[in-house]
């Protein structure tokens, strides 16, 4: 069984080998470990120091192409390598390495798909009590949206089985840890949640510029990816105003007609009837969306076949003498 330990990095020369150096040598169940570090473009000579430290794989993008697209290269790089589970850490040394076998233990049993730490967002002190306000605020959303049960859905420390690193596909830009949640409940993966103590701040975030603009770019992927899975409820949702106010003018024109004062309401017919085909239209593109949606699901499914054709064809070639 072996462990691919991958850390996205990004100009984390100074903070990397602290990372490194609280990884596992041993973890029960596990025959072989490997580290791979996914350097996103660093400035300050990240690959070099993560070759200094012995870590068996090293990818290199050219530029810097953001935390989900170093994630998605990881996951890539790890399935190519061989990994039967695939733990994903940050090098900022937020999350201490010696949870990694509490981490891939569910995996490693059967018992998950996924596995995420929980920080304990409320325990953490150097939160202040509005980003802890915001962090179960949306934890909860992605919740509601995924039909998961994670209390921690921003964590990046996580474990997945290989079968489900094949199924993820990677499709916003910004941070892959809505993205996956949101897949994995719609795919209806199992995703567990261990709780972790966490290290203190070595520096500030660089995932987000302010709170706004996390709280923005949060907020986008979520709809975008509710809108991505449920394309018919989303646009009912949206058609829904447009049609209940085109009822209610009927509904007063039909009103004022029984009442014989059908001519002080004649615009209510025209504006109820133009807000009902506003809303009908939309839902029609609910229901396109929809069919579009099935035809989505079955290319999802014929590209993790085709990925893990691929794979078996890369072992039976490696395996040829």
């Amino acid at each position: 069984m072996k462990l691919i330990i991958q850390i996205p990095c990004y100009n984390e020369a100074e903070s990397l080998p602290i990372t490194v150096a609280e990884l596992p040598s041993h973890v029960p169940g596990i025959s072989c470990i490997e580290t791979l570090v996914i350097d996103d473009g660093s400035t300050d000579g990240t690959a070099e120091i993560a070759r200094s430290l012995g870590i068996n794989h090293i990818i290199a993008h050219r530029q810097n192409l953001g935390l989900a697209r170093a994630f998605e290269t990881g996951l890539d790089a790890a399935l190519r390598l061989g990994a039967d589970i695939i733990a994903n850490t940050d090098a900022d040394n937020q999350y201490p390495g010696r949870y990694i076998p509490e981490l891939v233990a569910p995996v490693l049993a059967g018992k998950a798909d996924i596995v995420i730490a929980n920080r304990q967002i409320e325990h953490i002190e150097h939160f202040s009590p509005m980003k802890k306000l915001l962090q179960k605020l949306g934890s909860w959303t992605v919740r509601t949206v995924s039909g998961t049960d994670v209390p921690d859905a921003v964590s990046g420390f996580r474990a997945y089985s290989r079968d489900t690193a094949l199924r993820l596909n990677i499709l916003t830009n910004f941070s892959y840890t809505l993205d996956t949640i949101i897949q994995a409940g719609k795919q209806g993966l199992i995703i567990k949640s261990i709780p972790v103590e966490t290290n203190g701040p070595i520096r500030p975030s660089r995932l987000q510029s302010s709170m706004w603009h996390f709280i923005k770019a949060q907020a986008s992927t979520i709809i975008r990816l509710y809108a991505f899975y449920e394309p018919l409820r989303t646009f009912s949702y949206i058609a829904l105003p447009f049609i209940l106010a085109g009822l209610v003018l009927w509904g007063r024109f039909f009103y004022a007609y029984f009442n014989n004062t059908v001519n002080q309401f004649i615009q209510s017919v025209t504006i109820g009837t133009g807000l009902l085909l506003v809303g009908l239209l939309i839902f029609l593109f609910g229901v396109q969306a929809d069919i579009t949606s099935k035809h989505r699901q079955m290319t999802q499914e014929t590209l993790y076949r085709l990925k893990k054709l691929e794979l078996k064809q890369q072992k039976q070639t490696e395996d040829v003498p």
